[in-house]
């Protein structure tokens, strides 16, 4: 039971931050989705080319080859050629696709089982809190680029300045209508997307 819950909240974690990297993505235009904000830094183009990279490479035969596929040429995520954001959301997507198709099935005896990554040793438990750390780092990268290059017209994807006691009402609230409690990312995107509606047409909105 124990394992089968970590899966299952794996899982949860790992759609939650594909969607909130996506929740950023939508708001800037293809010009700063290429965007380079200095010498050193990656734009958001490259850092979803190297997120689906990973993907497709740790995720493909999870259990029975090295997560580090012969296949894979990890310099050249970090290089656009030829590369659309058309053709990158396509990659992403399949290389998440990827990843779900790989940890869905996996039963309490596969989550006990040792795989490799670049030759070393991993449990299955371990290779997965890798991949979820590793991917929550990137995705952070990327909400920062997307809310540095939107500025003033980005709009929050957590709670907003100054609305923590709304939010706690808001989840109050919606605990008292019997809504099903919701994850721990998408509460947050919830009320900052009902917060910003109510702003914005200047009345308050019912709990749904």
């Amino acid at each position: 039971m124990f394992l089968e819950n970590y899966k299952d909240d794996a899982i949860l974690s790992f759609r939650n931050y594909k969607k909130l990297a996506e929740r950023a993505i939508e708001q800037v235009s293809d010009e700063e989705f290429f965007a380079v904000i200095d010498a050193e830094s990656n734009s958001i183009a490259v850092i979803v080319k190297h997120i689906a990279g990973n993907l497709h490479s740790r995720w493909r035969d999870f259990l029975t080859t090295d997560g580090e596929k012969p296949d894979r040429n990890r310099d050249t995520e970090f290089e656009l050629i030829a590369d659309t954001r058309e053709s990158l959301t396509e990659f992403w997507e399949t290389g998440w696709q990827t990843l779900f198709d790989a940890i869905g099935p996996l039963t309490e005896e596969d989550l006990s089982k040792t795989i490799t990554i670049r030759g070393e040793p991993h449990s299955v438990v371990e290779a997965i809190n890798r991949q979820l750390t590793h991917y929550a780092y990137h995705v952070g990268q990327i909400v920062f680029l997307a809310k540095h290059l939107r500025s003033s017209d980005w709009k929050t994807l957590s709670v907003p300045r100054n609305r923590s006691a709304q939010f706690n009402q808001f989840l109050a609230d919606r605990q008292a209508a019997g809504v099903e409690k919701s994850d721990r990312m998408g509460s947050a995107l919830d009320f900052s997307e009902q917060d910003r509606t109510e702003t914005e047409s200047g009345s308050p909105r019912e709990i749904a």
